[in-house]
């Protein structure tokens, strides 16, 4: 092995000694020796030639696993975890090669500054105390790319000898038990959250902290209070205590699609701009609420798509037990919908996901199906009462919005039981009254007022289909899929129903499938646009093919809502396909759509217009959407680093295409 090893300063700026950054955990040299940069400039370059090893979620830090085995932490700014990546632009991923010099990131100073936290860019060899002698420096000025630090490598043998960390192995499990009873107990928890090397508690009193205990434990590198948090350094293992941590408090604590940790975001001042921060965060409820079934919906949106496309060809009869197992298998997963995003939206917003789920029975339950199902579900006809009270039951199969809803009233509710009930019967009456009066809630208030929102649209589309096809072809082209994310699209169906009840044909029916294939085309785009991150290629490619069988909700809510400019982009899409539908006086015969739907659009006293104006206008939406999307409406770098499985409703194939 080599004695010295040189590193490159990551940014221009005024190098340190890492005794001198900003940040009391690495100047203390716990994470391991190294260096640090007051950058001048926004660029960041990798400082030696390796793999990229880790890139943090919220964009603040880079791991390298340099091919001389130094493994090698940039971290950019301190404290910056907090400004979840804004200030950052990330242009490398994990498990890219990198040479030295080769750029890596960019850093908005300002806006860090802004924020009120130090710039200090810090590198820290990680490794250090089983590689390194020393660290020296180059203080002073320097330009990013300049050989600004020596490491005077160990020995092979030397390096053999040297012990393992501070009590070696360590079991996070048993560590978890011990910082959390050190911080006061769960109870004393409000919130945690991680970064690349601490756990970070929001404590409701940190005076309860112990920590000359926490930071002798096995493990534990060391303690710091900053930023209103308690932190426990942890290191590069930090995930895996992060995860024992969470174990040990309970329901409600972080995880995958989970409520954030920390203090909650304040809705900034003026009516517009809470417009777009209260809208904005409806919509990551709903689509971190949605991501967990996303594949679960494409499969069983393709296996519908299947099924329907063998009825349409007479292999298989819709009256068969056949076709009966099978529809089950693709329907069973949307019908009983209400329950699956129940217990996802309840993980999200902090409630409790059992109790949720129950409650999302509680709609889905038979006898209320078979009693919303006796009255079209977009008329706000009486159809039951409550103590009394006579209200409108509607169909929750297939829909989300009601059990968004449910999950955050769950999720005020829940601490204020907490806070009056006797933990003695807590266990028993806490359930009781939440599944009732939520449920009570969702079936008395909020389903009536969405029932009466989706009877005035279904007023207004019978208005704008009789005013010109053309321009409800536009409109509703353009906004149908807005509809969907509120379950206000359930207004479309008796409609499409009529339709075909009464002239045998649905004009809207086609305008619905045109917006379906946008959508399709649009998540089609994000697929062969996305070149590295595997995890979203895959989501993409069956949404894909779910859309174009369908079932559009693995594309809207795996990745069009939530890279917001690919629902826009897509909805372009569905508009210029629904214009193009009503020019053509596209007719649809049939409830399946876009374009395993084809077979729907033929007359059956022969193929005629109707069918032409169906390729042209789907062609045209496909065109439009997909050009759209990949050209402006997604880049790469609009994902996020890691993707978590984290997003919304319907269709069946006794309902129109009207899917989405």
């Amino acid at each position: 092995m080599k004695n010295d090893e040189i590193l490159l300063s990551p940014a221009s700026g005024k190098v340190v000694d890492i005794t001198d950054v900003n940040d009391p955990m690495f100047s203390e040299k716990a994470m391991g020796d190294g260096f640090g940069v007051i950058p001048t400039d926004t660029k960041i370059e990798a400082p030696l030639a390796g793999k990229i090893m880790l890139v943090a979620p919220t964009k603040h830090a880079i791991g390298i696993a340099g091919n001389n085995g130094l493994e090698v932490l940039i971290h950019m700014g301190v404290d910056t975890v907090e400004l979840n990546g804004e200030p950052f632009e990330i242009n490398v991923h994990e498990g890219d090669i990198v040479s030295a010099g080769q750029k890596m990131a960019t850093m908005d100073i300002d806006a860090i500054k802004k924020a009120g936290k130090p710039t200090d860019i810090i590198v820290a060899i990680t490794n250090s105390a089983k590689m390194v002698k020393s660290v020296t420096p180059d203080v002073g000025n320097n330009m990013v790319g300049a050989q600004v630090a020596t490491i005077e490598m160990m020995g092979d043998e030397e390096a053999a000898k040297q012990p393992e960390p501070k009590g070696g192995k360590v079991n996070f499990d048993d560590l978890a038990k011990e910082i959390v009873k050190n911080v006061g107990g769960a109870e004393n928890v409000d919130s945690v959250i991680h970064c690349i090397t601490r756990v970070r508690f929001y404590l409701k009193d940190d005076k309860k902290a112990n920590d000359d205990v926490i930071k002798n434990l096995n493990g534990v590198l060391e303690v710091a209070r900053a930023g209103g948090q308690y932190q426990v350094v942890i290191g590069p293992k930090v995930e895996e205590a992060f995860d024992a941590v969470v174990k040990v408090l309970g329901p409600g604590f972080g995880g995958e699609g989970e409520a954030p940790k920390g203090p909650k975001r304040k809705a900034p001042k003026g009516v517009w701009p809470k417009t777009k921060f209260y809208f904005s965060s409806l919509i990551g409820v709903i689509t971190a609420s949605m991501m967990p079934i996303i594949g679960l919906l494409a499969a069983a949106g393709i296996l519908k798509g299947l099924v329907s496309l063998f009825v349409s060809f007479h292999a298989l009869s819709a009256t068969s037990n056949t076709y009966m197992i099978i529809n089950a298998m693709g329907d069973s997963v949307f019908y009983f919908l209400p329950i699956l995003v129940g217990y996802t939206a309840a993980k999200r917003l902090g409630a409790n996901q059992i109790i949720v789920a129950v409650i999302g029975g509680v709609l889905a339950y038979p006898t209320l199906v078979q009693l919303a199902t006796k009255t079209a579900s977009s008329q706000m006809t009486i159809n039951a009462n409550f103590f009394g009270i006579p209200i409108h039951v509607a169909n929750y199969t297939y829909s989300i919005f009601p059990m968004i809803a449910a999950a955050w009233l769950a999720s005020l509710i829940e601490p204020w039981l907490k806070k009056y009930i006797s933990a003695s019967i807590r266990m028993i009456v806490s359930p009781l009254i939440e599944v009732f009066v939520v449920s009570a809630v969702i079936l008395v208030i909020v389903g009536p007022v969405i029932t009466f929102l989706s009877s005035l649209l279904a007023s207004g589309i019978v208005a704008l289909l009789s005013f010109s096809p053309a321009l409800s072809g536009l409109i509703i082209g353009g906004f149908y899929q807005c509809l969907v994310i509120f379950g206000l699209h359930w207004a479309v169906i008796p409609v499409v129903a009529n339709q075909i009840a009464t002239d045998g044909h649905s004009a809207l029916n086609a305008i619905v499938s045109a917006t379906m294939v946008a959508q399709g085309a649009a998540v089609m785009a994000v697929f062969f646009k996305t070149k590295k991150n595997l995890a979203i290629k895959q989501i993409a490619g069956a949404a894909t093919l779910s859309a174009f069988a369908g079932i559009t909700e693995p594309a809207m809510y795996g990745i069009n809502l939530k890279y917001g400019r690919v629902f826009w982009t897509a909805n372009i899409g569905g508009a210029v396909g629904g214009l193009l539908t009503g020019l053509l006086h596209v007719d649809m015969w049939g409830f399946a759509g876009s374009l395993i739907g084809f077979a729907s659009f033929i007359n059956p006293k022969g193929i005629d217009s109707s069918f032409t104006g169906y390729l042209i206008a789907s062609a045209a939406a496909l065109i439009v959407s997909f050009t759209m999307t990949y050209f402006f409406g997604f880049k790469e770098d609009d994902l996020e680093q890691k993707v978590h499985t984290v997003e919304k409703v319907r269709l069946g194939s006794r309902e129109p295409a009207v899917s989405k």
